[in-house]
């Protein structure tokens, strides 16, 4: 068995040069040993959950979708909202959301408090994102490498 808590793990922290995009994240699949660049399941666990903490008027990531991987979140604490590709819904603690493999979404907390949710992942080998807003792809193995092109900066076209 492998154990940790949670509430000893120090958190990855991120901010976009201009500061649109923001928030914080507990890996806690890596702080139970998870190997992110392997490609053996027994060191890359076959998914992967954060905490994820986005601060007041941010969004943690650019509006996304994913090639393969399915992605599952559960509000904790706090309210923002959530844009997918019907549109904008508002989320509060206790709900739960599913996207699966090809659909975009965003979440934004437009709210005064941390929104506060889990993440959990399939964590699929061979995943690419696309950012319909700036129209770049990301393929992350071996590195995370964003194109249009020419190799562009993670934020490129969002902020």
């Amino acid at each position: 068995m492998r154990k940790v808590n949670t509430n000893e793990l120090e958190p990855l922290k991120w901010s976009s040069p201009k500061g649109t995009f923001a928030g914080e994240g507990v890996q806690i699949s890596e702080g139970l040993g998870r190997k992110r660049d392997s490609t053996d399941l027994l060191e890359r666990h076959p998914f992967d959950v954060e905490i994820l903490r986005i601060p007041p008027g941010k969004a943690p990531y650019p509006y996304h979708s994913h090639s393969a991987q399915w992605e599952f979140y559960h509000i904790i604490s706090g309210s923002g909202n959530v844009r997918h590709q019907d549109g904008v819904t508002p989320v509060v603690a206790g709900d739960a959301c599913l996207f699966l493999p090809g659909e975009a979404h965003q979440f934004v907390n437009d709210g005064s408090e941390i929104l506060v949710m889990y993440v959990i992942a399939d964590n699929p080998i061979g995943e690419a994102c696309f950012y319909p807003d700036s129209g770049k792809w990301s393929h992350p193995l071996p590195e995370r490498r964003l194109m249009r092109g020419e190799s562009l900066d993670y934020f490129d076209g969002e902020e």
